[in-house]
């Protein structure tokens, strides 16, 4: 079972990264205000970022790495080829 870690932009511009197995019902409970306490008051507006991993300890190390980016290096993350998403909220 793949594992994933995703960065949503939110509507005030910062960032949320987080990992899941299922990305599109967890895409869900960040839109609809359950998914995590940082999405309930920062509204997500985009899916920006989405990696695939083979294990889940992967993805957790990968979301730990993430959440130790500056703001301008997420940006910089973002740019990059794994990064070609619209998906809006």
């Amino acid at each position: 079972m793949p594992y994933y870690v995703y960065v949503l932009l939110c509507e005030d511009g910062t960032f949320y990264t987080g990992y899941a197995n299922d990305i599109k019902s967890r895409l869900e409970q960040h839109k609809k205000g359950i998914g995590a306490k940082y999405t309930r008051s920062h509204k997500p507006s985009k899916l920006v970022y989405l990696e695939q991993f083979i294990s889940r300890a992967k993805a957790m190390r990968r979301e730990q790495e993430i959440k130790t980016y500056s703001k301008a290096r997420k940006k910089e993350l973002i740019k990059g080829p794994k990064s070609k998403l619209s998906n809006n909220f």
